[in-house]
């Protein structure tokens, strides 16, 4: 060899007695090619830098070939090789089942890898960003969750979670987000590049296009019926946002946990609640009389009308016939007038003594002058009305 080995060893890679490889780093020394190290051995007194020096330069000496004071070219050269090689091998990287490979070559984009062994440009030429695009990130607005023995706990934050209504109220909404890297080169790609803070941005996004919206509907709404509404226009406008950011993340969900009004108002504005409720009760009510009165009094008017035209139809028929019986009879009368005239006061007599009672008077018969006679009528009908009685009692009594 053109180097002798100081070690006395016939040449090549031959280490101390105490090497545990090209470096001699095994035994009690410590490991490493400088020895045991500043703290290492018990000791706290630093080693001395000139030391340190001599004696990595005696142990390349020996891993190298040739044992001269001089390295040689071959021995420059196979150290190059090696050099070469492990920074060559800085290229390598993994990729995880639920990430993607982003390399960069000058800090510029040049391909997006699977998940898998791969390999880039070693360091600094290359570089390579794994973001994790199959998870999905949930984070929470208006509370605080931290873990304490074991268990999950919440505690409020006002500065978040307090918001101004339409109708000026405030409320205390609470809610979470769930977001996702979007799963494309260009998405990958921004949410690398664009946005410093994905966490503080996606957050700050989703406060405010809560506040906006929760600033534009009532609280009434925000408490009771309307809370999927207004889930799904935050999601909508945090999603307009961060696509105008250019920010590469996609809104999955946006769900209300707690929604109420401030615990300082909470008693105050639960009467106000059960006053509207009230409100509401007794407009219930009215508005079921109206919808039973109303019907009715049409009812009742329409069948007015229909008696008011029905006893038009009969009296102008009663009219109309009356008139027609008149001139018929004036036709007749215009014959035999006698006749007629005679017929007419018979027959108004026999109308007239019909319908009342009758006392016949005989002046001649005796000095009183009224003559007896049987009632034959008043009889009759005196039995009718006897015999009809006991069939309604007895109608009654089979009921």
């Amino acid at each position: 060899m053109p180097w002798s080995n100081q070690s006395g060893g016939g040449g090549g890679w031959k280490g101390g007695g105490n090497a545990g490889g090209p470096w001699g780093s095994g035994g009690g020394n410590g490991g490493g090619p400088w020895g045991g190290g500043p703290n290492r051995g018990g000791g706290n007194t630093p080693p001395d830098l000139e030391e340190l020096l001599k004696r990595t330069q005696d142990r390349m000496k020996t891993v190298l070939p040739g044992g001269g004071g001089n390295l040689g070219a071959k021995g420059i050269a196979l150290v190059g090789v090696v050099l070469v090689g492990v920074w060559l091998a800085t290229g390598l990287y993994s990729v995880a089942p639920d990430q993607v490979g982003v390399e960069l070559v000058l800090g510029e984009v040049t391909d997006q890898t699977q998940p898998g062994l791969n390999y880039n440009w070693p360091y600094p030429i290359g570089q390579v960003e794994t973001p994790g695009v199959l998870q999905v990130r949930e984070m929470t607005v208006g509370m605080e969750e931290f873990v304490t023995g074991g268990t999950v706990r919440s505690r409020d934050v006002p500065e978040e979670s307090l918001m101004l209504t339409g109708d000026e109220n405030i409320v205390d909404a609470d809610f979470k987000v769930q977001w996702r890297i979007r799963n494309t080169r260009e998405g990958v790609s921004d949410y690398l590049f664009n946005i410093q803070n994905p966490e503080g941005t996606v957050k700050a996004v989703a406060e405010s296009a809560m506040r906006e919206v929760v600033g534009a509907s009532d609280i009434d709404a925000i408490l009771t019926e309307n809370r999927a509404p207004i889930q799904i226009a935050v999601q909508d406008l945090m999603q307009k946002t961060l696509d105008d950011y250019r920010a590469g993340i996609d809104i999955i969900n946006v769900q209300m946990q707690k929604v109420d009004p401030p615990q300082q108002v909470i008693d105050a504005f639960r009467d106000v609640q059960a006053a509207r409720a009230d409100q509401e009760r007794i407009q219930n009510e009215a508005q079921t009389y109206a919808n039973r009165i109303v019907p009715e009094a049409r009812g009742e008017s329409a069948r007015v009308i229909e008696a008011a035209t029905a006893y038009r139809d009969q009296t102008v028929a009663e009219a109309t016939g009356q008139a027609q019986r008149f001139t018929k009879i004036y036709d007749e009368y215009k014959k035999a007038p006698d006749v007629t005239r005679e017929r007419l006061y018979l027959e108004t007599l026999e109308r007239v003594l019909g319908s009342n009672p009758k006392i016949i008077i005989d002046q001649k018969q005796n000095s009183e002058g009224v003559v007896p006679f049987l009632p034959l009528n008043e009889l009759l009908n005196r039995s009718q009305g006897q015999s009809s009685a006991p069939a309604a009692r007895s109608s009654v009594g089979a009921q």
